[in-house]
């Protein structure tokens, strides 16, 4: 089994475009990103899957300097661009992980990819039963699955959003949940680059750890947080995707 991370990211964000090229600690927080998944032990690849935009040739260049396979796709029909990309490394698992979790914990994303071959599922996430800080997201799933799913559906929506035909059919596709243990239970701090305000708390904590210690964990986040709430304030205001 080949266990590849698919990076998606693009350069045209409408809340803030080129983030994941904002600089923390003299890197772009994609290279931050990067740097933690490779040291995840199961994955065998890493590919950014961008788009065939002008703006996005800035991220195939910096992933020819980062030295990770780079596909380039639709813009809108990401469950496409998905595929292609784990298609391009003949990848058999697929470990979805979106640009804007550029603090994203190795240790959390294997035990991820650990339940969901444990449990011979079809997929496994910690992110759609909210429990994990948010930024911590990892989808698992055969491609096999994914393209399954893909032939089924020709809504906008569930190709804009991958897994989302996947999820919505568990008659069809076995899912597991993976729930953080009670020191990681953060569901409603944000560390994901949405806005400017995670920008500037995602750079403080980077640049607290680096450069000693860059691969800190959730749990070096979450106590370092409890420490200094003032910077638990920074972002609590910003309205996330699908929040009410």
């Amino acid at each position: 089994m080949r266990i590849v991370a698919i990076i998606e990211a693009r350069m045209t964000s409408s809340r803030l475009p080129g983030k994941v090229l904002l600089q923390a600690a003299g890197k772009p927080m994609l290279e931050h990103l990067v740097n933690r998944l490779r040291a995840v032990p199961s994955l065998r690849g890493i590919v950014l899957a961008t788009t065939t935009n002008k703006a996005d040739d800035e991220l195939k260049e910096l992933s020819v300097r980062m030295g990770i396979d780079c596909y380039r796709g639709s813009e809108n029909d990401v469950m496409a661009r998905v595929i292609g990309a784990a298609e391009s490394v003949k990848a058999d698992i697929v470990v979805e992980i979106t640009g804007d979790c550029p603090i994203i914990d190795p240790k959390i994303v294997e035990q991820t990819i650990g339940a969901f071959k444990a449990n011979k599922s079809d997929y496994a996430s910690n992110s759609h039963i909210r429990s994990f800080p948010d930024g911590m997201d990892t989808q698992v799933f055969w491609l096999d699955a994914l393209k399954r799913s893909a032939a089924m559906t020709s809504n906008a929506l569930d190709h804009e959003h991958v897994t989302l035909h996947i999820r919505n059919h568990p008659e069809i596709f076995s899912k597991i949940n993976v729930l953080a243990p009670p020191e990681l239970h953060w569901p409603e701090l944000g560390l994901t680059l949405d806005e400017p305000k995670d920008y500037e708390l995602l750079k403080k904590i980077i640049e607290y750890f680096e450069p000693n210690y860059p691969l800190f964990s959730c749990l070096d986040i979450i106590r370092l947080l409890r420490q200094n709430p003032e910077w638990v304030a920074i972002n609590q205001a910003v309205v996330r995707k699908g929040d009410k």
